[in-house]
């Protein structure tokens, strides 16, 4: 039989235990791949780690099983407040957008990271000055012996103390330019933070503009329902006279009965529209969705038939202001900068180090009896100075191809980032074109809505009158009173989407101030 091995089964214990610890969190998780988790909440209410049912602080317990709804935490349940509004004031679009760039947290969050951004290029320049650095140490020691010889017995204590102060700095003064391509690289890294800065500014400038024009559509779709009703409750009138005096039947009468039931509910369809309407555009401003500002109507104005100015000088002056391609050519600084940086790797640094330094200490030593000359008691004390200065230069010799990795890496990535500034200038050549394009089809549409709405206002009238006086038919008077309800709502949608291109130009051309703000531009 094997001789046992005491410190081999330990080692096998001891492996064991720990393994045990490092899976034995899987209680942690769901116990079942098809049942509820049931989460451990404290005395708060509040999800805390752990098994359920485990052992913990006696605040914390299993939360009662409820299905896949987890448990409420009250400290979240708290609303954050609406922003301060003037509740009998109408907001125009130019008041919103200044709310919603105050609000928005993305323009809070924007705003961080362009701080970052520029503590970052600090840190960068913090390389070119010195370092100096203090430190403090305390000694302690005690010592007790005792010995015996044909003199006799003799013992000796000795204890010691003391303290030491050392001031040191280090300065690099010369490196081939690695500092300078350091912060090179982080200085346009801020530049490219101020753009995304700027850039989330116009994002929410288009977006609440867009959702206001929508709004605006909506409203308007309510006033043409509205009159819709009204026409139906005339044709219905109409038809009820006309059956009173034997002119008319009854099945005209169910036509128009029919006929305003489905302006009802066009209505009904509009107000929810609009409500939904509403909501995207304080969605879009980024405030609490409690929030309840009033919308001032947009005023009409006639929209151009189309636009004076060629693509071509479209995309020669909007190219180079556009956000992202100003952000690809600074993204392109940032990596040939990083190239620099990694070349001055292979180079030599010439560098001085000073350090100076102060020791004070005390030691004590005792004897009994006195042996030889020493007397029983010795105390000694002193302290001293100490400094230097070292200048140098260290030369990489050998790495193991580190540098040379971080090199092509450094010179793949500024290849990458000079293809993705022509990327981003294509791409932005393609979005004004189509921007531009959508726009002129908008124009293009409006007009034809209007010239639609006057020709179905036309014969709408000519219909009902000729109905009311028993001259044309139910079914010409509720067709033309259909289609008079659709050329207002086209009028009105077109009217929204012209707006709504200009201000995707705008944006895609990067001059959002060219936004129309005022139902023109």
């Amino acid at each position: 039989m094997r001789r046992f091995n005491a410190p081999y089964a330990l080692a096998i214990l001891a492996t064991a235990g720990l393994a045990g610890c490092a899976t034995s969190s899987l209680d942690m998780a769901p116990d079942n791949p098809d049942r509820p988790w049931q989460p451990r909440t404290d005395a708060a209410g509040a999800i805390v780690p752990g098994p359920v049912g485990a052992s913990g602080a006696s605040s914390a317990s299993a939360a009662p099983s409820s299905g896949y709804t987890l448990p409420a935490n009250p400290a979240l349940a708290a609303v954050p407040p609406p922003p301060a509004l003037e509740q009998a004031h109408e907001y125009s679009l130019p008041e919103l957008i200044d709310l919603a760039e105050s609000a928005n947290p993305l323009t809070r969050i924007a705003w961080n990271d362009a701080r970052n951004a520029a503590l970052a290029a600090g840190i960068a320049k913090a390389a070119y000055l010195p370092q100096l650095s203090a430190a403090a140490m305390g000694l302690y020691a005690d010592a007790h012996g005792s010995s015996t010889s044909a003199l006799g017995d003799s013992s000796a204590n000795a204890s010691g103390h003391g303290e030491t102060s050392v001031l040191a700095l280090n300065w690099l003064l010369f490196d081939f330019g690695g500092r300078a391509a350091r912060v090179e690289a982080a200085s346009q890294g801020s530049v490219i933070a101020n753009i995304g800065f700027t850039a989330v500014h116009q994002q929410v400038i288009f977006d609440v503009s867009v959702a206001f024009y929508s709004y605006q559509a909506a409203r308007a779709r309510i006033d043409t329902t509205r009159q819709g009703l009204d026409n139906a409750e005339a044709i219905l009138a109409a038809a009820q006279s006309r059956y009173k005096h034997g002119i008319g039947t009854v099945i005209e009468v169910a036509q128009a009965n029919q006929n305003r039931a489905q302006a009802r509910l066009a209505l009904v369809q509009a107000q929810g529209a609009e409500s939904n309407s509403y909501l995207m555009l304080i969605s879009a401003m980024g405030i609490s969705p409690l929030s309840k500002p009033k919308i001032a109507t947009l005023p009409t104005h006639a929209l151009p038939a189309a636009m004076n100015d060629s693509i071509e000088q479209i995309v020669s002056s909007a190219i180079a202001r556009r956000p992202d391609v100003l952000s690809a050519y600074a993204a392109e600084r940032v990596n040939l900068a990083r190239v620099k940086a990694a070349e001055s790797e292979f180079m030599p640094k010439v560098f001085v180090s000073a350090s100076g330094a102060y020791h004070t200490g005390s030691s004590s030593v005792s004897a009994v009896p006195a042996i030889g000359q020493q007397l029983p008691t010795v105390n000694l004390s002193g302290g001293h100075y100490g400094g230097s200065v070292i200048v140098g230069v260290t030369i990489p010799i050998y790495d193991g191809g580190l540098r040379s990795a971080v090199l092509a890496q450094a010179r793949n990535d500024a290849d990458s980032a000079t293809t993705r500034l022509a990327r981003s200038r294509e791409e932005a050549v393609r979005q004004i074109v189509a921007a531009q394009n959508t726009l002129q089809t908008s124009l293009s549409a409006q007009a034809a809505a209007k010239d639609l709405l006057a020709a179905a206002q036309t014969t709408y009238d000519a219909a009902f009158d000729a109905y009311r006086h028993g001259v044309g038919s139910v079914t010409d008077a509720l067709l033309a009173q259909n289609q008079l309800l659709a050329a207002k709502n086209a009028d009105a949608d077109s009217y929204s989407g012209a707006l709504s291109a200009a201000a995707a130009l705008a944006l895609a051309t990067g001059s959002v101030d060219s936004i129309p703000t005022q139902g023109s531009w």
